[in-house]
Formats: C-alpha cells, structure tokens, sequence
C-alpha cells in the first residue's frame, strides 16, 4: 500500500462525476417504453459497468502495489464488456437502424472501419515502425480487447454519421460518447498496467465525460427521425477509403522491412470476413428489395386494372383480358350492359346511393359468371362481359343477365327499380380487340334505341347505319349555309269548305350526294349532336319570314312551326320567338307553335310554366300528335295550349265493336271544344276519313287528301284562287264558356287511341253533347276527369 498522488485522487474524483451520469441514463430508462426503453436502459447498464470497473480498478491501484498486469486485465476486461453493452443500446435507439438486420449491418460496417484502423494501428506500434519508440506498451496485452472494442466504437460512430437516419445528431453523439468510453476504458488499462499516472488520468477525465455526453444526447432521443428503408439510397463507398488505408498501411511496413504477425493477420482477417459477410447482406437485402418491388409492381398492376368501386376488371383489364390467348377452343364474345335510367338515381337519392347499386351490380354480374368469364366496368354505368361461349349461349346469358340486373336493388333510402340493355358482340379472329369492344358497343346502342331492356345481337348493316349517321351529322352542320334546307308547306284547311286557312312549316334537306333524307332520319341526328337548335332558329326565322311575305300580299293566313323538347325547355326560347315576330312585323297570333304530347311526359309544371313565357308573347300553342301518347284529359285541362291536333292514327282506325270507323274521333273533339279548344284533324287521306272528321264536328283539317307539303309559291298560288272566297278566322286563345245547368251525368271509361291508357271522365248523357236546353255543356261538367290509371281498373 501506498500513498495516493495528487494525480491518482484526480483521477478518483472525476470518475465519482460518473455516478450521477449513470443515474440520469438509467432515470431516462424508466420514462420511456418498448424499444426505446431497452435501448436506454442498456445504455445505463453499460455505464454503470464501465463507471464501476473504472473506480474499482482505481482504488485497487491506489492501496495494491502488486499484479498490476492482472488489474488492468480485469479492468480491461470489465470495461470492455461495459462499453459493448453502450455499443448495443446505441445500435437499438431509435433512429440508428430500421431493423435488427439494419443493425447487424451497421456493426458489420463498423468492423470494416475498425479493421482498417486496427491494422494502420498495429503498423504504427510494431516493429520496425515503433512510432512511440521505447514508450510503445508491448507488454501489456490486456489493453488489447479495449482497444478493440475502441476502434470498433470509432467505426461505429463513423458508420452512423453517415447512415444513421435523420436527425443523425443524437445518434451520432451518443456513438461518439461511447467511443470516449472506449477510449478512457483503453487508457485505464494502460496507465493501470504500466504504472502511468498521467494516462490514468485521462482514461478517469474521459469515462465521465463520454457519460455525460451520452446522457445529454438521449434526452432528445425521442424527436421524429425520417426513416429511410430503401437500399438504393444507402451508400457504401466508404469501403474504399478503409480498404485504401489498409492496402497503404501494409504496404509501407512492407516496405520497410517490417513483417506480418499475428495481430497485423488478425486485423486483415476481421477486414475481408467484415467485407465478405457485409456483401452478403448487401446482396440480400437488394433481393428481399427487389421482391417487395416486383410484389408491389403486381399490386399496382393490379389496381390499374380493377375498378375501386365494384372489384370487376376495368377498361384497361377488359383490354388485356382480350389480348390474351384463348384458353379455349372456342369463340370469344362480348357483352355490353348498360344500366337504364341511371342517371336519375344519382340526380334524384345522391351518388352514395348510385355507388351502392353499382356495387350491387358488380356483385351481381360476379355470382352468374362462369370460370374464365371476365366482367368489367367500363365506366359510370356500362358494365361488360367477356365470356368463351357460341353466339347463341351468349344471348342466352345475355338475356339471364338482363333479367338479374332487372331484380330490385335495395338501398338505405329504399328500393331503387332499373332495367338494363344488353348488346352482344363476337369474334373468333383473335387480334380485334377494338373492333371486338365496338361491335358491343355499336349492339348496345341499337338496344337503347329500340326501346331499351332489351337483348341485341351486333350485326354488319350496324356499321352502315353507323356510318350514315356520322356522314348525316356532319354534312347537317353545314347544311344551313350550303343552302341545303328548304321549308315545304302542308295546307290546313277549313272544314267543310276546305279552302286553305293556314299551313304547317316542314322542315326538308336534299343533299347533293345523299339526295333526299328523311326527317325522321336526320331530326334524330340534329337532336342527338345539339343541332336541333341551331336548325329549330332557322326554320323558324324562315317561316316567320314567308309568313310575313303573305301577309304582305293579302292572304289572311297563320303558320305553325314543330318545336323540339330541347328548344322548349331553352332558357331563351320565348325571347328568341320574340324578337323574331319583331323583325317581320308578323302578327303573334298568326303564328303556331306545336310541342309534342310525347314532351307531356316530362315535368308537367316546368312544361306549363315554358309553355306560359311563350303564350305571354301572343303565340298560339298546338298539341300535336294527341292520341299517340300517354297525356291525360287531367294534363289536358291544365296545359295552357290552343289548338288539339288529333293524331292520324285516330283519323285512320278501322272500325271497332261499336261498329263505326274512328269512334274516338267524336269523343276527342267534343271533349277538346268542352274544354275550349280548336281541333285539328291531321292524317286525313281519303273522303270517307273526311267525313268522319266533319261529322265529329272538327272544324280544321290536314292531310294528303288536300295536299301534301309544297314549296311556298305553289301554296301561294292555292291561296289567290281562294282570296275572293273569305278567309278563316284566326284561332284565338282559348276561353272557357259560360257555365250552363248542370245536367245529369254517366261515368264512362275511354280510350284516347293506341298505346294510351284509359282515363275516366264524365260525360253528358245525351250523346250530342247539348243541353236540354239546347247550348253546349261548359268545361265545368268535366272538372271531374282523372288522372290516367293503369290499363284494366274501372
């Protein structure tokens, strides 16, 4: 035992400043949690380890005078074990790695490092080197293992600077204060083993100090870090200037004479199984990457494909679905559906409710397929299958599908009620995909147009009809301004004088390569591509203008012009009108406009109120086609129209049980003069159709048998034979009667003409529709007129 220097009490009481270090690493243990926690409570092992071995060690070398080579062993031997516990809880912060294999990897790294340093070591302190000369501690081989593990925490703490994810501050503060332990446990040995008190110093300065360090660093070791997981990005270039030190190193002792012992073996050995083992990893890790690459690219290829919505293929998988090879022997076919009516689900319950149905029909469409069947959602709601079948299997499915996706579908907000059309496509070739999904779709069309909820087969006569629609609609844009359209003009004759008292405008095109289209071919067309507007304006300045030119020349005459639904439900249709009368000077009332009854079907008070805005400018209003549709006598009472334009399909019906030819003629004309209107018989081709009309009491009417549509001067000519002859009054606004006796009534059930319902109404009881006192029953007696019913109920 001897007395303690002033040196050796230093460095006792610095190493006591280690104490409170550890005690901060071990309170920080116990306020965190899962990794985080074991991290900090490895760190605060490995410090109290180190802290303890460092002052027992001291105090041994303090009161012991002898084996100070088996003291600094064991001190070198705890110590070591203390830091590599610090050198595991750094490896575990979070931050420091992604992964115990990111860990394996940065301590493999490390080795690679420490080896290169290890080796620039040995050639530094062996012979014939002997850079610190006589001074050089060659006897003292327990200070080996802490200088080991010392360089190991050097490379380390250089690897996760470099990889360690951001911020990489802590991690990289608390590496470099393991390193300082390290290196205090390495000079500890040392100064222990070789009786250097000045050295002990500095291991007892450095051990409280790397504590300190450490201790400061994890306190902000919870902070987000932005993990970065992705090989590609990490790089490993440093290799290079280790391995360049190294090859340097070796070869300056070479060159020098020195030689290779056992500890120059070791450190080269530990460098090429660090950079060997290092690869390995590196290359497993760039397959597992490469696999989650390709099984994510799979994934997404597969979301490219599939619709979100339902989980059916979508275009995009259809397509690749038919560019596949047949799995078969057998033709390919198409099927395109495509929901009826689906729009008004989204405008009228909201998108959450189309988005349920849709699925429902996704579903739908997936429990009838068969294996290898593909189903598809095209887009919106047109759905398509793609199945191996014969032409007449698939319309067979076709018809199965359409009778599921007709079933109920029921929603939050009830039961929603759709139909569905169906075109069917085939093709045996195998490399038509376009032409294949086109023909399905061209099918699909003609299914909508014929109806709807229906089955259609494609067939070639589809191409043309498709063709002649596209040449129609582009040569008709340009129809107006080649001068292409001309009016012709129907005479409406006053009955039964029959002398000519106005004239329906219609509408003719005569192309110069397709020659003369019908009407009903292009008016389609005009109203599908949004021409109609533009051709309703010009027809309508058009008659307006030969309007006025008659009126000019004397001829007491009015015109009517057809609208289209789309040019009545115009925001500025009324104004338009207008400022068109304005411009000839054409009298309001002498000029007629017809609206459809098919137009009746829509909204009944957005159609009343349009029909007022035009009424309002002093323009008659006529219903044509009554009795082809479905308006109900209920309808009837409230449009505000003028004249009944009785449809020739009434006009021509042969005789019925009653045993009289047209019976609902007489019915229809005295229900619209009850009801105050001017009736117009059209479709009167022969004298005994005459005959009937002028017995019913119709007072106007049109046909072939006075004349089909001319050009405007021949009708002009008709009119100057007449002019000596009077002129039929203009007809004027409808105007209710004054209301006579009520007179005793019979409920009756009618039938306005085909394809209508029967509505009830009450009617006079005597047949002529005359009082007893001889006038006319008033609108009153037939307030009672229902709303139409369903066919069969009384």
């Amino acid at each position: 035992m001897h007395s303690p220097s002033g040196v050796e009490l230093a460095g006792l009481a610095s190493l006591v400043v280690a104490v409170p270090a550890v005690a901060l690493l071990a309170n920080s243990g116990r306020k965190h949690t899962g990794a985080a926690r074991r991290a900090h409570l490895l760190l605060a092992a490995g410090a109290a380890i180190a802290t303890a071995a460092a002052l027992a060690g001291l105090l041994s070398s303090l009161f012991l005078v002898h084996a100070p080579i088996r003291l600094a062993s064991a001190v070198a031997v705890a110590m070591a074990l203390g830091t590599l516990t610090l050198l595991v809880g750094t490896l575990m912060l979070p931050g420091a790695a992604e992964s115990p294999g990111a860990a394996v990897r940065h301590l493999l790294d490390g080795f690679v490092v420490a080896a290169a340093l290890w080796f620039v070591g040995w050639v530094l302190v062996s012979r014939p080197t002997r850079l610190l000369g006589d001074q050089t501690p060659a006897r003292c081989l327990s200070m080996l293992l802490p200088a080991g593990v010392a360089v190991i925490a050097l490379g380390l703490t250089a690897v996760l600077a470099m990889h360690a994810h951001r911020p990489r501050h802590v991690t990289v503060r608390v590496a470099a204060g393991v390193s300082l332990v390290a290196l205090a446990a390495t000079a500890l040995s040392a100064g222990i083993c070789r009786g250097w008190a000045g050295v002990v110093l500095l291991g007892a300065v450095l051990l409280p100090g790397g504590l300190v360090v450490v201790a400061r660093a994890v306190k902000i070791a919870d902070r987000p870090v932005e993990v970065v997981g992705d090989v590609t990005q990490r790089n490993t270039g440093y290799a290079f200037v280790p391995m360049s030190a190294l090859v340097a190193a070796f070869g300056y002792h070479l060159a020098v004479g020195g030689r290779l012992d056992v500890f120059g073996f070791l450190g080269v050995s530990i460098e090429g199984f660090a950079l060997v083992a290092r690869q390995y990893l590196a290359l497993a890790d760039v397959k597992r990457h490469t696999l989650r690459l390709r099984q994510r690219e799979t994934h997404f290829r597969e979301l490219a494909h599939t619709d979100p919505l339902t989980g059916l293929a979508n275009r995009r998988g259809l397509v690749r679905a038919l560019r596949e090879p047949p799995a078969r022997e057998r033709a390919r076919v198409l099927v395109g559906l495509d929901l009826d009516g689906f729009k008004n689900v989204n405008d009228m319950r909201g998108h959450d409710v189309g988005d349920a149905v849709l699925t429902e029909v996704g579903r739908r469409l997936g429990a009838n397929l068969r294996d290898g069947d593909v189903a598809a959602r095209l887009g919106g709601d047109e759905f398509a299958v793609l199945m191996w079948a014969t032409p007449e299997e698939a319309m067979v499915a076709g018809k199965r599908l359409l009778a599921v996706l007709s079933e109920p579908y029921e929603t939050e907000d009830g039961s929603v009620f759709l139909s569905a059309s169906v075109g069917v496509a085939d093709s045996p070739a195998p490399g038509d995909t376009g032409e294949l999904m086109r023909d399905a779709d061209l099918a699909l069309r003609y299914a909508k147009q014929r109806g709807k909820n229906r089955v259609e087969r494609y067939q070639k006569r589809y191409d043309e009809l498709l063709r002649r629609h596209s040449v129609l609609e582009n040569e008709l844009r340009h129809a107006i301004e080649r001068e292409q359209l001309r009016l012709v003009f129907q005479p409406v004759v006053a009955l039964p004088s029959m002398r000519p008292v106005g004239a329906e405008a219609l509408l003719r095109w005569h192309h110069p390569e397709l020659g003369a289209v019908r009407p009903d071919e292009f008016i389609p067309v005009a109203e599908e591509s949004g021409l109609i507007s533009m051709i309703g304006s010009w027809v309508l300045d058009q008659a307006c203008r030969q309007l006025a030119q008659w009126l000019a020349g004397g001829h007491d005459v009015w015109v009517s012009v057809n609208m289209s639904p789309k040019e009545l439900h115009a925001a500025d249709y009324a104004a338009q009108v207008a400022e068109v009368l304005e411009r000839y000077h054409v009298p309001p009332q002498r000029l007629v406009l017809e609206v459809t009854e098919h137009a009746v079907a829509t909204d009944m008070d957005e159609l009343i109120r349009r029909l007022c805005e035009l009424r309002s400018t002093g323009v008659r209003i006529a219903l044509d086609d009554f009795g082809a549709g479905y308006s109900s006598l209920g309808q009837l009472r409230n449009l505000p129209v003028d004249i009944l334009k009785i449809d020739h399909a009434l006009v021509a019906e042969p005789e019925s049980r009653t045993g009289t030819a047209a019976p609902l003629v007489d019915v229809v004309v005295r229900l619209g003069h009850r009801l105050g209107l001017e009736v117009l018989a059209e479709g009167i081709g022969t004298p005994a159709q005459r005959a009937i009309v002028e017995e019913a009491g119709c007072r106007l009417g049109q046909g072939s048998l006075f004349g089909w549509g001319v050009p405007a001067e021949h009708l002009q000519a008709q009119l100057e034979t007449v002019r000596s002859s009077g002129a039929r009054p203009v007809p004027v606004q409808r105007a209710r009667p004054p209301v006579p006796p009520s007179a005793p009534a019979r409920s009756q059930v009618i039938m306005l003409g085909p394809g209508m319902r029967q509505v009830r109404a009450l009617l006079p009881t005597d047949p002529a529709f005359v009082t007893e006192d001889g006038s006319r029953t008033s609108d009153q007696d037939v307030r009672s007129v229902d709303a139409p019913r369903e066919m069969g109920q009384s």
